[in-house]
């Protein structure tokens, strides 16, 4: 199994850039795909992004599509999320999570997840 623990989270303005990552402790990282969700107040998580162990294999949410994009180094057990054009709507608690499976859409699918970390974008 591999125990999650994301990083980078902070307040940035609107248009702007951060990067999260996630270190997952564990045994065949490699072997697990990754995904990203996000849950803001009074909402619902929602899928974000995720990568295959096949690298090769991503897909994102249409709401990030061409401003977020998912890599991961296996050599040191992290994924990252990388946001560019952050608007005040993307303002949420990211979650990483790992799937035994291939990438999946919803969290049923993933078996272990971190303690999030919060993304404020202010306008």
């Amino acid at each position: 199994q591999v125990q999650p623990v994301e990083s980078g989270g902070g307040t940035v303005q609107a248009g702007g850039s951060m990067r999260l990552s996630c270190k997952a402790s564990g045994r065949l990282f490699s072997t697990y795909a990754m995904g990203w969700f996000r849950q803001a107040p009074g909402k619902d998580r929602e899928f974000v992004a995720a990568i295959g162990w096949l690298e090769r294999n991503m897909d994102y949410a249409d709401s990030v599509k061409g401003r977020f994009t998912i890599s991961r180094d296996n050599n040191k057990d992290t994924v990252y999320l990388e946001m560019n054009n952050l608007k005040p709507e993307d303002t949420a608690v990211y979650y990483c999570a790992a799937s035994p499976r291939e990438i999946g859409y919803s969290g049923w699918q993933y078996n272990y997840w971190g303690q999030g970390t919060q993304v404020t974008v202010s306008s």
